[in-house]
C-alpha cells in the first residue's frame, strides 16, 4: 500500500465512524478504501449556460444553492468528509440534447472533456459516465467512441426517454447495438418525459415523473426484446429502479400474455435481477425492502445524486439500514469494484 493510499484509507475509515450517527456495520467501508458513488452530477459552466432554463423548469424555477453554486472542489470537500473515495460524474436531466444536433454533439464533448480533466486534476478521486447526444444516432455513435476510447470514460448516461420515445425504441436500437458490441456499461439516468411534463404543474417533475420514468423504460427494454437481445450491455437503473421493485410482481402476472411473454423468453424476473440498481435518495427501509426482494445484493450499488440531493441523505439512510458488514461492504463498494474493475486501486 502506498502512502498516499493509506493517508486516503484513514481518512475514509474516520469519515466512516464520525459523519452523523453512523451504525457499526458502517465501519466496513472505511476499511476497505471508502464508498464508491455512481450517481455523482457535475454542472460544468458551459452546461449551466446552455441549460440553465430547463434546470430550473425542473425545479420548478428555484436553482438550489447547492446546484447553481456547484464546484469540483465543492464535491471532493464533500466526499472527503462523508467517506466517499470515488465519485463516477455524468450529467443530469435534462441532459445535453436541446434539439439541433451540432449544438448537442458540442456540449456532450465539452461536457465529457471537463468530466475526464476532473479524473487527470484528482486522480483516483473520479471516473464518469459518458454524455452522447441521443436522438442523434450519428453523433451519438462518434461520441461513443471518442468517450471510450479516447478519454477512457467509464460507461456511457443515457436518460429514461428522449421526447416521446423510451430506451427500447427502435430508434436507439443502432446506438445500443454498438454499446452492446463493445460491452459497455450504461448508466440510465431518468428524466420527465414529453407526455407527462405538465400533468400536475405544482409537483415538481423529480418527485414522481422521474421514478416512474425509470419504470417505462425498463419495461419498454423488456417488452421490445431489447434486455435478451442486448445481453453485453452493463444497464445500471437510478433510484433503486424506479418504481419497478414495487411493480414487478404486477409485471411479471399481466405480462404472461403470449405476445408480451415471447419477447422475454427467459422470463421477466430473470431479466430484472442482472440488471444494476443504484441507491440515491433511495436508502430508506421500504425502497430497500422492495429492491432487496426483487433482486441479490450483488446487483446494488451506492449513489448520491449530489448536489441535486444532499450526499448526508444516501450516506446517513444507508447507514440506518440495519445491514451487515458483508452488505454494507458489498454495495458501498465491492459491487462497483467488481463491474468497474480500475476502482480498486
Amino acid at each position: 500500500m502506498t502512502c498516499c493510499s493509506s493517508r486516503r484509507q484513514f481518512l475514509f475509515s474516520s469519515a466512516a465512524l464520525g459523519a452523523g450517527v453512523i451504525l457499526p456495520s458502517m465501519a466496513a467501508y472505511g476499511q476497505t478504501g471508502g464508498l464508491i458513488d455512481v450517481h455523482h452530477h457535475i454542472l460544468p459552466p458551459v452546461y449551466l449556460k446552455e441549460a440553465r432554463e430547463q434546470v430550473l423548469a425542473q425545479v420548478q424555477n428555484i436553482l438550489p444553492p447547492a446546484v447553481a453554486n456547484w464546484t469540483p472542489q465543492k464535491s471532493l470537500e464533500e466526499m472527503d468528509r462523508l467517506g466517499i473515495a470515488t465519485s463516477i460524474l455524468s450529467v443530469s436531466s435534462p441532459g445535453i440534447w436541446f434539439g439541433k444536433a451540432e449544438a448537442g454533439r458540442a456540449l456532450a464533448r465539452q461536457c465529457n472533456e471537463y468530466a475526464a480533466a476532473m479524473g487527470r486534476a484528482h486522480p483516483g478521486r473520479f471516473g464518469s459516465f459518458a454524455s452522447i447526444p441521443l436522438p442523434d444516432t450519428e453523433g451519438s455513435l462518434k461520441e461513443i467512441e471518442y468517450a471510450l476510447d479516447v478519454l477512457k470514460a467509464d460507461g456511457i448516461c443515457l436518460l429514461s426517454s428522449y421526447g416521446d420515445k423510451w430506451l427500447g425504441d427502435p430508434a436507439y436500437a443502432t446506438v445500443l447495438e454498438e454499446l452492446n458490441r463493445r460491452k459497455a456499461i450504461v448508466y440510465v439516468h431518468p428524466t420527465a418525459p414529453n407526455c407527462c411534463r405538465d400533468l400536475m404543474s405544482y409537483i415538481p417533475q423529480p418527485l414522481t415523473e422521474f421514478p416512474h420514468d425509470t419504470t417505462r423504460t425498463i419495461t419498454s427494454l423488456l417488452y421490445t426484446g431489447s434486455f435478451s437481445r442486448l445481453r453485453d450491455i452493463r444497464f445500471i437503473f437510478s433510484h433503486a429502479g424506479g418504481t419497478m421493485p414495487m411493480l414487478a410482481g404486477r409485471i411479471v402476472q399481466l405480462g404472461k400474455r403470449k405476445d408480451l411473454a415471447e419477447k422475454v423468453p427467459q422470463g421477466v424476473e430473470y431479466e430484472l435481477q442482472r440488471l444494476y440498481y443504484e441507491i440515491a435518495n433511495s436508502a430508506n427501509k421500504s425502497a430497500m425492502a422492495a429492491l432487496m426482494n426483487l433482486v441479490p445484493t450483488s446487483q446494488i450499488m451506492f449513489g448520491s445524486d449530489h448536489p441535486f440531493v444532499p450526499l448526508p441523505v444516501t450516506t446517513e439512510g444507508f447507514a440506518r439500514l440495519g445491514l451487515t458488514p458483508a452488505e454494507v461492504q458489498a454495495i458501498g463498494r465491492g459491487n462497483a469494484i467488481r463491474l468497474m474493475p480500475r476502482l480498486a486501486g
